[in-house]
């Protein structure tokens, strides 16, 4: 049995750095409730994606991936969906995630219950993968090849007090304010879509709905913060749209398409 394993886990190292090595990498993609695509993580790393969202509960001590409270469902673990796979890809490429690409993979785990709770079981967790995780260690950030970031219900004030950490928080898009400087709390920021855009795709769009998002990403990234706009319609139209206004993460349940559309443009460039 030992001997299969072992063969397996070779298999699989061979096929991660091999396959992924001619993978084109796209910044802006980003895969929303990744764990409900037929193959978690790895459909995301075949389409290139560099930003990943699971939602998670603390069940009997364990940080399990799920959308709602999993009473029936087979509860997943992130550590076995994501942690531990990614840790076999980064050992296999050298520390990255892409052997041909150094972007620093956003994993952006949405708390969907008690904030507290789910950071206390999480810390310990993500200190297991302290050497793939970039870190904060007494106010400088360590960038390594997985970036985890915190959503929905967020531990902000007991993350802030902790000297070292290996995560980060997703920042309410229209919350940034001039000339903060909490980039090592806030990498990313985010907000649904309809907040700032009612345009779905078809026709014209407002030009000061489209201004207003202009200003806002230009504040977030003059503070050296990512964007993404979440539930946004899943189009090319609107792709384009957020692509010209400077969001930085397209947010998709659409992988392969998302992919196909990046990829033409890329080519167009």
């Amino acid at each position: 049995m030992k001997k299969i394993t072992f063969f397996y886990a070779l298999l699989f190292l061979f096929l991660s750095h091999n396959v992924w090595a001619q993978t084109i990498v796209h910044s802006y993609a980003h895969s929303h409730n990744d764990y409900k695509q037929n193959k978690p993580l790895f459909l995301a790393l075949e389409n290139g994606f560099t930003s990943i969202e699971a939602d998670v509960f603390v069940i009997h001590n364990k940080i399990v991936v799920s959308h709602i409270y999993p009473l029936f469902k087979k509860k997943k673990a992130l550590e076995e969906l994501y942690l531990k796979p990614l840790e076999q890809i980064v050992l296999s490429n050298q520390g990255r995630v892409y052997a041909n690409d150094t972007h620093s993979v956003i994993l952006l785990i949405d708390i969907k219950q008690n904030a507290v709770e789910t950071y206390t079981q999480l810390k310990p967790l993500l200190e297991k993968y302290k050497a793939i995780l970039t870190s904060v260690e007494n106010g400088i950030v360590v960038k390594r090849a997985i970036t985890v970031v915190l959503s929905g219900n967020k531990p902000i004030e007991i993350l802030k007090r902790d000297s070292v950490r290996f995560c980060f928080i997703d920042q309410a898009f229209m919350s940034i304010k001039k000339d903060e400087k909490n980039e090592d709390v806030f990498p990313l920021a985010s907000c649904k879509y309809n907040t700032i855009l009612s345009w779905k795709g078809v026709g014209d769009v407002s030009f000061l709905e489209k201004e207003q998002l202009k200003q806002q990403v230009k504040l977030a990234h003059e503070q050296g913060k990512k964007v993404r706009l979440w539930a946004s319609p899943e189009n090319e139209n609107v792709w384009k749209l957020l692509i010209e206004c400077g969001v930085d993460l397209i947010n998709t349940n659409k992988l392969n398409e998302l992919n196909l559309f990046l990829t033409k443009i890329k080519s167009l460039q």
